[in-house]
């Protein structure tokens, strides 16, 4: 995407520059995103360290430099985690005893001769053919979405009637470093790599983007309606937090 030119801001000796569409604060760049239906200011590090400002569309440019310029502690906080955390992901190599996630449990791999198909999962083993290794990635990848949309399916069916959301659709994709998504036209998304997770997590974010269907920001009524079916969504959002690197690598 083409960026429109940036415009120099004065604030607190900062270097600080503004667009529609980025916003520079003491060398950080965050990506803009405005929205009428947004009520608050929110700053999000996501996995890459790639930082975003989500604001209100009335927002004047010097309130979203002054709320960052508030927060410059903490975003640098968060980008020093996500760099160590990424670190520690292995990028996988499809060799025999390798082990793959799935619903939160590893299971090892091993390359087999004879198989109708690319991949199975029998016998707490995924057997991948040998003669597929080099498409190793896309075909897990295909494995993983196919059973994240049956099993986010069920969820979902199961989840909005008791929280009383309008659902139209469940898609399955690559959501880039975002778990979920709730659309305006009542289409929830899924990261397949959700369904690497341990179920109780993928339920949370499952409760977290339903709950957008209610609250598009995260309002307090936001995170009242989580907890209303998830009591306990704070360890949750916590592990998925410190423990969501271990589904990269893939």
């Amino acid at each position: 995407m083409r960026h429109l030119p940036l415009s120099p801001i004065r604030t607190g000796g900062k270097q600080t520059r503004t667009s529609d569409h980025r916003l520079e604060v003491d060398g950080l760049s965050f990506e803009v995103h405005r929205s009428d239906r947004r009520k608050t200011l929110q700053i999000t590090v996501e996995r890459t360290g790639a930082l975003s400002i989500i604001a209100p569309s009335q927002a004047a440019d010097q309130q979203l430099v002054e709320f960052v310029e508030e927060k410059l502690l903490w975003v640098h906080t968060k980008i020093e985690e996500k760099a160590r955390l990424q670190q520690r992901a292995p990028i996988k190599e499809f060799v025999d005893g390798e082990g793959f996630l799935y619903l939160g449990k590893s299971y090892r791999l091993r390359l087999v001769e004879n198989q109708l198909v690319d991949l199975s999962l029998r016998n707490g083993r995924f057997c991948l053919r040998k003669a597929s290794v080099h498409r190793g990635r896309e075909i897990l990848v295909s494995w993983y979405t196919r059973r994240a949309q049956d099993w986010f399916e069920r969820q979902v069916t199961e989840q909005a009637n008791r929280m009383g959301v309008s659902v139209k659709e469940v898609n399955v994709q690559d959501l880039g470093y975002r778990w979920g998504s709730f659309g305006s036209c009542g289409r929830v998304s899924f990261h397949w790599k959700a369904i690497l997770l341990p179920p109780r997590i993928a339920q949370y974010v499952v409760i977290h983007e339903l709950a957008h269907g209610l609250f598009p920001d995260h309002s307090v009524n936001f995170w009242i309606k989580v907890e209303q079916h998830l009591p306990d969504w704070r360890w949750r959002k916590s592990w998925l937090a410190e423990n969501g690197i271990q589904v990269e690598g893939l």
